[in-house]
């Protein structure tokens, strides 16, 4: 692939990753202004391609503009990969982000179209999360850093800052969906809580491991940082958002300081993740096993 294509399929996946934000955005603005069942048709609303912008109308209007956009500019960066990137697994990667954006397109139509909104509603919003960190994936993979050749670090903690990191990630995925079902009424605030603990633990934990072992590393360094400010900002919208909430529980419209937290603290919930999956693929490409761990593993499997 020449640089420039390189450069250019970059900036694109980060365009899309980017957009794909601004769709995340405006979904939780149909939830958190109880804009769901705005629109009782699907694809069309209320039978035209532009129905009256009025009320709750708007929010779910904006948000099926945004996921076309969104699924045409995947449409086009899976196109690309599959045109000119080498590497199979990026190839593959791209299609997996086009599946995903259909997955969620049918997911929809079952909201609209068949009901059960607790849990499709659920599962909609689980799945936009994968899809959000397929696209941030994307964007790193197709980075001029990551097809550059260096020598891997020896990671010698146990366990590997790699394995911490990719738990972290999976543990914060559950809890993003554990919230999304707090918020579509699955089920109660409890799990989300516990599962605000084990986040804590988990992304401190690897932080520190990060910290000890490989402060002096930028690329890592960086990540750990983008992943504590993106938490730390986190944790304080929970709380506002818990107080919005609170204070809005008998109001007959969602007001103000209740759309602007809860709305924050879907996004900046989903930066969290996509600073875990970056950290994770950071560790990934950057560290490996010490000698003495493999050769312990090799010493171990040639016993049993």
């Amino acid at each position: 692939m020449s640089s420039a294509r390189n450069h250019g399929l970059h900036r694109f996946a980060i365009f899309t990753a980017g957009c794909t934000v601004l769709l995340l955005t405006a979904g939780a603005l149909v939830t958190s202004n109880d804009a769901a069942d705005s629109v009782p048709d699907w694809p069309l609303a209320y039978g035209k391609l532009i129905p009256p912008l009025v009320g709750g109308i708007r929010y779910e209007f904006a948000h099926r503009v945004a996921a076309a956009l969104v699924a045409i500019l995947t449409t086009l960066l899976a196109i690309w990969l599959a045109r000119v990137e080498k590497r199979s697994i990026v190839r593959k990667l791209g299609w997996t982000a086009l599946g995903l954006v259909i997955v969620q397109a049918l997911l929809g139509a079952t909201r609209v179209l068949l009901g059960h909104a607790a849990i499709v509603a659920t599962i909609h919003a689980a799945v936009a999360q994968i899809f959000f960190i397929t696209t941030v994936s994307l964007a790193v993979l197709t980075s001029p850093w990551s097809s550059q050749e260096r020598p891997p670090i020896e990671d010698s903690g146990a366990p590997r800052l790699t394995t911490l990191a990719f738990i972290t990630t999976v543990i914060i995925l559950v809890q993003l969906v554990l919230g999304a079902g707090f918020r579509h009424g699955a089920f109660g605030i409890l799990p989300h809580l516990i599962g605000a603990v084990a986040v804590a633990g988990s992304v401190i934990w690897t932080g520190r491991a990060a910290k000890k072992r490989f402060g002096d590393v930028p690329q890592i360094r960086e990540s750990v940082i983008w992943l504590h400010a993106t938490f730390g900002t986190q944790l304080l919208l929970g709380f506002a958002a818990y107080w919005a909430v609170a204070k809005a529980i008998n109001d007959a419209q969602p007001s103000v300081p209740y759309v602007i937290f809860t709305v924050a603290h879907v996004i900046v919930g989903a930066l969290v993740l996509a600073a875990s999956v970056i950290l994770a693929m950071v560790c990934s490409r950057t560290l490996r096993p010490s000698r003495a761990i493999q050769v312990s593993s090799s010493a171990q499997g040639a016993t049993v």
